[in-house]
């Protein structure tokens, strides 16, 4: 059943993203000709096919991927090429970077949108309740306690556990701390201290802290009118995004190594799992992939999205477009790398099952 959902998650979020590039598609007038759910690669002809207006929606057997096929463009048989008005190819450079952006950003507001469900749903955080002090840390010098719940420093009210940090991380000189002990309220004063610590990217960073952990307590997030539902939306939905970036910056900067890449054995079985915990678990793993595949596909590689967008771009600047032998032989070798990275990702997703 877990993989079942995990097939049905990715192929939604394939679809929205092919979907985005089809409605940018007719915005400008380009005829589809073929919205593909799967990979025509290994199996050529589609298990299902249903014409509707003038696009063919079509189903391969390989089926995690998708594509929408536009009169007039075939990045392998040029000979393809149209300059009919309804053509893909007779639009201007600027038409066609908005059309191959409507994929991503589909993406993006796919996530958005599942986040605002996942705010009306209930959204679950840490609470700020205190599970623990560091020996001779500022929190246990000025009296915190274990069961302590944090209510304000500052004066700025803390919500979830994660306020705590943002409020520390961003102030100057001492801390006011009201913390909740046994119904009632008690003022501490504090310091924080510089300390060595660990980014989400095991990197050795220096962080102010005062010493304390979590209970692991969970709670709902207070959600009170529209504004607070929107406002967590689109804060997680920039969340996810940096985080995707920056993921991608450590990656090339070789702080996290080649072999924590994963694919799509390892979504198949994170996605699997996140069903198996909870309807908002899974929701927010949705989204976070669905920002990753928007993410990813802006990517400069000739094969993705952001590759036609460089190609677009130098068409901009320099007032014509890359050869035909420039263009082919960079989007064979695009495939190459991406096919590439995909073997590479698969491997590391194996090598992780066997070693359990």
């Amino acid at each position: 059943m877990g993989i079942f959902v995990s097939l049905l998650v990715l192929s939604l979020l394939i679809i929205f993203h092919e979907w985005g590039h089809f409605l940018a598609a007719r915005y400008f007038g380009v005829k589809v000709e073929e919205f593909g759910l799967g990979m025509p690669i290994i199996f050529t002809k589609p298990m299902f096919t249903k014409k509707w207006g003038a696009t063919n929606y079509s189903f391969y057997p390989m089926l995690l991927g998708g594509f929408v096929r536009m009169k007039g463009q075939d990045d392998f048989d040029l000979s393809k090429k149209s300059d009919d008005p309804d053509s893909y190819m007779s639009k201007k450079p600027w038409q066609k970077i908005v059309i191959l952006l409507a994929g991503p950003f589909a993406n993006i507001l796919l996530a958005f949108l599942l986040y605002i469900v996942i705010a009306i749903i209930g959204a679950d955080a840490l609470a700020p309740v205190v599970g623990q002090t560091v020996k001779e840390s500022p929190a246990a010098a000025a009296g915190i306690m274990p069961n302590d719940k944090i209510v304000a420093i500052n004066g700025k009210p803390i919500k979830i556990w994660d306020d705590i940090g943002k409020i520390i991380t961003t102030s100057d000189g001492a801390l006011e701390i009201i913390v909740e002990r046994d119904h009632k309220q008690v003022r501490l004063v504090m310091t924080p201290r510089i300390s060595k610590a660990k980014s989400i990217f095991g990197e050795d960073i220096q962080k102010k802290m005062i010493g304390i952990a979590p209970a692991g307590v969970f709670m709902k997030i207070p959600m009170h009118s529209l504004s607070d539902v929107l406002s967590y939306a689109w804060e997680k939905t920039v969340w996810a995004t940096g985080i995707i970036v920056r993921s991608l910056e450590k990656l090339i900067e070789g702080i996290v190594p080649a072999d924590q890449m994963g694919g799509i054995v390892s979504i198949v079985q994170v996605t699997s799992q996140a069903s198996a915990v909870g309807i908002t678990t899974l929701l927010a793993l949705a989204a976070l992939i669905s920002v990753n595949l928007g993410v990813l596909n802006l990517l400069p590689i000739p094969a993705l999205d952001g590759g036609h967008i460089m190609f677009n771009l130098y068409e901009m600047i320099f007032k014509k477009a890359p050869s035909e032998k420039v263009f082919y032989n960079m989007t064979v070798a695009g495939w190459i790398l991406l096919l590439g990275l995909m073997a590479f990702t698969t491997y590391n997703d194996i090598l992780r099952i066997m070693k359990g």
